[in-house]
């Protein structure tokens, strides 16, 4: 076994399915192997951003590491922000690099791809990594891989593995799998002793799920505990799509003053609010229309917990689940919570169309045909995903990159088999919207709702006066033939209808919808978030 299958192996051992990737000089043998040793399937895309998003969007759905592969230099930096958009929002993406010889260091002249030094890509991922490998050593090799891949999974972020060229075909021993660090019991009986009495105290106590529920496969079991406990649930902003498969007692999603009011006043005026696996950032909170005071509440993240003053580190989230749930079982369900209700019934007549619109025509879909699994980019197509019947989402709800979408959409499908439906504006879509051209070649055949207003119009929300918000009208539906697909521009909500209905029984090729949208106009919960968000700044440069 060579050093090349051995990190194939380990990969599938450690969970990765698929390897997205671009070929590269650097990494062509190790890109050899993959093909030929058949041990994972190799999807390749156009450019590098797309990459990183399919793998985040793999890794995402299936609370396991995806892989994204490309070469040194031109290669790796070029991925650097989707692996920036997974480490801020945890997604377990392997990054593996190919690199520079041992030997070439040595030659006195500059490598093509070389930066500053021959190190600087490896010091550049340190910052959007949790752990960093370079196989230079055979000898070595096994323990590091296992390491890394451990952490990956530990700390469900992105991890980077730069193997040199030279070093693909070196002999190498198998990987055994690292086991993690176990945790104190007394310590995780304490921190649950703790909970459960403030619980127990707490007269509207609320318990507020965050994306690490998903990364750890925890759903099911939240579910169970928080009927068992008696909780009503919401999610945060990031947190959509979650809990969309389980018997939970979820009310919807937070958004502050953007969201809807009886959710609002319940997380804003609870006197316990649990956040577990739940990120503290502007998305999540940052349009809350009162102060919440997180002294009050029980934090669950990145390994540790905060109760008001007292921290309990190195408490694994499944380890906290589990411990709660076995001293729970006594205790009752909760009564049946109703459903949030979501806008349908699309009035198919000669009117333009809306986001909303958009959100009814999804909604009765799902309703005729069942739910489809969505990746949707930033701006208003995510802000009208809050209006559609919740359904596996993937989306960059915090550190909020264009370009994800249409990538992460071929992601979920490759990873899945499942074919997805895709949200993306006509900005984003300049961006990373070409890699539709791949799905010829792999038999993806994703529905695209592409929002077209010629416009970047969440930017325009915050800044209207500026002339380059304005985009050109480039007909993208024009374009999708020559990809390998179909498209249809759509200006009224019949047409709309027609369009979607004949995009779900297409089966084979990629269908694109492009939705004209006049300028101006927006998703009701779009403009309350950014009334709301510009209120809040407007309100921290008072203070400063």
């Amino acid at each position: 076994m060579n050093i090349a299958e051995a990190l194939l192996y380990a990969l599938k051992d450690h969970g990765v399915e698929e390897i997205f990737g671009i070929p590269g000089d650097f990494v062509l043998s190790f890109f050899k192997v993959i093909e030929e040793s058949k041990i994972l399937p190799l999807y390749t895309m156009s450019h590098e951003p797309g990459v990183g998003f399919a793998a985040d969007a793999a890794a995402r759905y299936k609370c396991a590491p995806s892989a994204a592969c490309v070469t040194y230099g031109a290669g790796a930096l070029n991925m650097v922000n989707p692996v920036a958009s997974a480490y801020a929002e945890k997604s377990p993406v392997v990054v593996i690099s190919g690199g520079p010889g041992a030997g070439e260091s040595h030659i006195g002249l500059l490598l093509h791809h070389q930066a500053k030094t021959l190190d600087s890509q490896f010091q550049i991922y340190k910052e959007v990594t949790c752990d960093q490998v370079k196989l230079d050593d055979p000898l070595r090799a096994p323990g590091d891989i296992a390491r890394v891949l451990c952490n990956c999974r530990i700390h469900s972020r992105p991890v980077y593995i730069e193997l040199p060229r030279d070093m693909v075909f070196e002999p190498c021993q198998a990987v055994s799998p690292m086991l993690p660090a176990p945790h104190d019991p007394e310590a995780l009986e304490a921190c649950v002793d703790e909970i459960l009495e403030r619980l127990d105290k707490a007269k509207s106590p609320v318990l507020m799920v965050g994306v690490e529920i998903r990364r750890y496969n925890l759903e099911e079991k939240v579910a169970v505990m928080a009927r068992k406990l008696g909780l009503p649930v919401v999610t945060g902003f990031m947190g959509r799509g979650l809990l969309a498969d389980v018997d939970a007692p979820l009310l919807g999603t937070y958004l502050g003053i953007a969201g809807k009011p009886e959710i609002t006043r319940l997380v804003e005026d609870s006197d316990t609010l649990m956040l577990l696996g739940f990120i503290l950032s502007d998305t999540n909170l940052g349009v809350s229309e009162k102060q919440i005071n997180l002294r009050k509440s029980i934090q669950t993240f990145d390994g540790k917990v905060i109760i008001g003053y007292h921290i309990y580190p190195h408490i694994p989230l499944n380890s906290l689940v589990d411990a709660l749930l076995e001293r729970i079982k006594g205790r009752h369900d909760t009564e049946s919570t109703p459903k949030p209700v979501y806008p349908c019934g699309l009035e198919a007549d000669e009117q333009p169309v809306t986001p909303t619109d958009i959100a009814k025509a999804v909604n009765d879909l799902m309703g005729r045909a069942g739910r489809m699994p969505m990746a949707t980019d930033v701006g208003d197509c995510m802000f009208t995903a809050f209006d559609i019947e919740n359904t596996d989402l993937v989306a960059p709800g915090y550190y909020a990159t264009m370009g994800f979408g249409v990538p992460a959409g071929l992601g979920l499908q490759a990873a899945t088999g499942r074919r997805p439906l895709i949200l993306v504006g006509d900005g984003a879509f300049r961006m990373t919207g070409w890699e539709l051209g791949n799905c010829r070649r792999y038999g993806w055949d994703p529905v695209v709702l592409l929002f077209n207003n010629c416009s970047w119009e969440m930017l325009r929300t915050f800044q209207p006066e500026s002339g380059f918000n304005d985009l050109d009208d480039w007909h993208f539906a024009h374009m999708a033939e020559g990809l390998g697909g179909d498209g249809i521009r759509v200006k009224t909500r019949r047409e709309l209808y027609d369009a979607l209905s004949r995009a779900a029984a297409t089966l084979g090729r990629f269908q694109l919808i492009e939705i004209m949208i006049p300028r101006g106009v927006l998703s009701e919960t779009m403009s309350r978030y950014a009334h709301g968000l510009k209120r809040m700044r407007a309100q921290v440069k008072k203070v400063t």
